[in-house]
Order: structure tokens, then sequence, then C-alpha cells
């Protein structure tokens, strides 16, 4: 897949919704980086919550490039605002300093990742005390400290380490039981393969199932360290995922149904592939979730989509009696939900789940232990268990989105300006039923079918979703929603 042009200048220092990324070497330096790491340091002393004392700040990174000596480097930018940093000896999935921030209680973490981009990104995440995502506020007043231009001298010096993966990893092992789970998968006869796309997750499946591993029932492709992660961004997405199809196909085609499992870059997005090779986002993988917590294990809670969510969550949700609040895209509106009620659990379309049980926070090895668990609960291979789901509640199987680059700014306004005063009426020949603008615009056209439209924040990017009961219909509306927005 080739990469757009690298841009000559550095962009303004802006968080997103969840950090700070840019290109290595323009946007991303080891001067900005200092900066930034100082202010987030001191905005995490100064918004600590009352009673906490502590004066640790968790460090972590992913397996890119420079990141390791990047985020030893920023070590010394928390030692100048008076902190005391402690750094992760190996890379380390971002979810495994928000479990380390939470067991010792400490003020936060800043993590060098940029996810799921492209190879040549890196990034900032900054994590708070409850064990997730700072908010926008949060990140508001970290860009207000950086245009203050405050002075913070960086300290050189020793900066202890420790095990974050094996504080993790047991941590999350402590929260089922492995030993069960591995001898279930075995007496199941399914085989899961994992792609952690040469990311920071890589080995935690195999070293949370250690017996299932020994015994061939789990094991990794991808595993090694790549910092150009094979050519293409480590985002599980189907396109990016062929020797994962190729291997669960060949496996069930000599008498070993599999499942896939996929991470992304730093361990916090997941995705399956079922045991006939068919991709299996979120939007097919919360259903399941639901099911599984709400009917097997009858945990509490309401269950949290994004308004891009399918609607086979809602439908699982509801036949199960429980609540379902719908917020925008973006996991800080999910977190913030478990943070001011209880949640069974929540979702997006893009890979990022999050568990009321757990922390506050997207976490795809927990995910992947869970979707694990629903299968040996279950008897049935991740296919056959959803293909049960939508016969048992009915929605739509098919789903895809388009992430669309506009001529310009000024295009953008004119179509954000055409859908704000006159949305469509009808959509590929089909009327329009409801308007919803929780996130964009999205068009409700029927029963588990609807289009949505919603901008990038700074962008000419304009992002289409599709759900509808076939797949050429899905591919119909998003060609029109594509001709819509190219004739503007």
């Amino acid at each position: 897949m080739a990469s757009a042009p690298l841009p000559l200048e550095a962009s303004p220092i802006q968080f997103g919704t969840d950090g700070w990324r840019g290109i290595l070497g323009v946007d991303i330096t080891i001067e900005r980086l200092l900066m930034v790491a100082a202010a987030a340091a001191r905005e995490l002393a100064y918004s600590a919550p009352a009673g906490l004392t502590s004066r640790e700040v968790v460090i972590g990174y992913d397996r890119r490039f420079l990141a390791p000596e990047l985020a030893e480097a920023i070590a010394a930018a928390v030692r100048g605002a008076d902190l005391e940093p402690l750094l992760s000896d190996t890379a380390v999935p971002t979810p495994a300093c928000s479990w380390a921030v939470v067991e010792r209680g400490a003020l936060g973490a800043l993590v060098i990742t940029a996810s799921h981009n492209p190879p040549e990104w890196l990034g900032l995440k900054i994590k708070g005390p409850f064990g997730g995502s700072v908010e926008g506020d949060f990140t508001s007043r970290v860009e207000t400290r950086l245009k203050a231009g405050g002075i913070s001298v960086p300290i050189e010096g020793a900066t202890p380490r420790f095990d974050a993966m094996g504080t993790y990893l047991a941590g999350l092992g402590s929260r089922l039981d492995t030993g069960a789970l591995s001898k279930g998968l075995q007496q199941l006869g399914l085989r899961v393969i994992v792609d952690p796309m040469h990311g920071s997750a890589a080995g935690g499946l195999s070293a949370l199932l250690p017996s299932a591993s020994a015994a061939g029932v789990v094991r990794e492709i991808r595993s090694n360290r790549d910092p150009l992660f094979g050519g293409n961004p480590p985002e599980p997405l189907a396109p990016y995922l062929e020797q994962l199809i190729a291997a669960v196909k060949a496996s069930t085609a000599a008498g070993l149904p599999a499942v896939g499992i996929v991470f992304d870059g730093d361990g916090d997005r997941i995705a399956a592939v079922d045991e006939r090779g068919r991709f299996c986002s979120t939007q097919l993988l919360m259903p399941l979730f639901i099911d599984h917590l709400a009917r097997a294990r009858q945990l509490p809670g309401a269950v949290i989509k994004t308004v891009s969510g399918s609607d086979l969550m809602q439908l699982v949700a509801e036949d199960l009696g429980r609540q379902v609040i719908e917020m925008p895209v973006g996991f800080k509106y999910i977190a913030a939900e478990m943070l001011s009620g209880e949640v069974l659990v929540g979702g997006e379309e893009s890979g990022g789940v999050g568990f009321g049980m757990h922390l506050p926070e997207r976490d795809a090895l927990f995910a992947a232990l869970l979707l694990l668990e629903a299968l040996v609960e279950g008897g049935q291979p991740l296919g056959e268990r959803i293909d049960a789901l939508q016969k048992r509640c009915g929605g739509a199987s098919h789903y895809d989105r388009l992430d669309l680059r506009l001529k310009d700014m000024a295009s953008r306004q004119r179509l954000e300006q055409l859908l704000a005063d006159q949305p469509p009426e009808q959509v590929a020949g089909v009327a329009v039923r409801a308007v919803i603008r929780t996130d964009g615009v999205k068009l409700r056209l029927g029963p588990s079918h609807w289009l949505m439209l919603r901008f990038s924040g700074t962008e000419p990017l304009l992002r289409l979703y599709c759900e509808a009961p076939e797949a050429e219909r899905v591919a119909a509306v998003l060609a029109w929603a594509r001709q819509l927005a190219e004739a503007i």
C-alpha cells in the first residue's frame, strides 16, 4: 500500500481523540516530545484527584522505530517536572500502562505510540489515574501550557524500570480461569491463530494460555518486531490480513476449525476472522460479547455503542433486556459512561472494546480472552455463533466503511451545508425514514439498513459507513454516497 507524500513542515501540536500523533522526524521530534511530555506530566500532577499523593508517572512504548529510545528520553522531561518516571522494561500494549497506573496508584502514564497509524508515524498517549485516556479538557490544558511557553529543563539520570508486561498479563490472568479456558479450547477442537501485526501485543495470548500454546492450539504469526509492519499500517482491517485469513482457511480445510484473532500496533484494538475466512470487526464481535456477558456470565450494566455501531448490537442487548446508550464516535465517550455508571460492555466499530468488569479502556488482549471464553461456552466456532445470534435476534450481517478524501476544505464545507440544510430524501432508490445527527449525519433507510456520513475533525476527509441486509446493497449505497460527495 503506497503511503501519502510526507509533509515538509511540522503540523501544530494538537491532540486528537486519543493522543498526539504525527510523522516521525517532522511532527514528532525529540525537542517537541520533551516539551509535550513535560506539559503533560505537570498537568497530571496539577489535575490529580484529592488524596492522590503519588509523584510517579508510568512510561511505556510500542515497537515502532525509535519508540524505546524516545520513551527513555521523555523520562528526563518527567524528572524536570519534579516527578518520578517509571519506565517499562520492554515494549508493551498501551492497556498495560493503564493497568500499571491503577495497580500502583500512579498519577498517570505517558505512552510513546502511534497505535494503528502507518509505519512512519509516532506519537504520545496520556493515561489518567483512573486507568484510561484523559479527556479533551485535559489535553486542551496541555496545549495551553505549551502555548504559554513555560520553561521546563529535562534532568538526566537513571530511570527505574519495571516488568510492565508481566504485571499486566498477571492481572489479565486473574480476571478469569485461563486454565479452564485452555482445556475448553482443546475439547472444542478449535485452533486459535493470533496475528499481532508485528505490534506490542505479540506473545501476550500465548503467555496467557501456555498449555494451549504448548499443545499447538494457540499459535502466532507476524509476532516479530518489524517497525515497517510489513509495509502496511498495523490496523486490524481485512486488506492487511491476507496471511491470517489464508492460515484460518487452510486450518479449517484440513479438518481443524480455526479462529483468527488480530490486534493493532499497540494492542488496544481487536478484530477476528471466523472459520470460513470471514473478517469480523467489532460490528460482529460486540453482539457476541453482549450475549456472553449478559446471558452466560449474567453481569450487570448497560451496553454502550457508538452511532456507527451495528444494529445487531442493539437487537441482542434488547433481547436480553439491557439498556442501550448510543454515543458519538470515539472511545472517549464510552469511557466517560464507564466512569459514571454501571456498564456491561462498550465498543466502537473500529475495534475498541471496553468492559465494566475491567478498565475504562480499550484492551484487545482482555477482549480476546472473553471472545475465546464465549466460543468455549457456546461450543461453536465463531462464524456459527454469530450466525446463531443473527438468526435469534435478527439484524443485518453486511457492513462496510469507506474513507473518502475530498478535493479541498471548500468542497467539504459545501457538502456539510447541503447535509445540514437539505439532507437526502432518498438514498440509492430507498426513502430515508429518519435523519439522526448524534455525530455527522446518519440516514435511516430501514431495519438494519442505514448510511452515515461523518467528517474528520481537521481534514477534507469524509467517512462513509453503511449497514444493509445484503452485501450488494452496501456496495450500492456507498457508491451512491461517493457520487454525491464527489459531485459537490
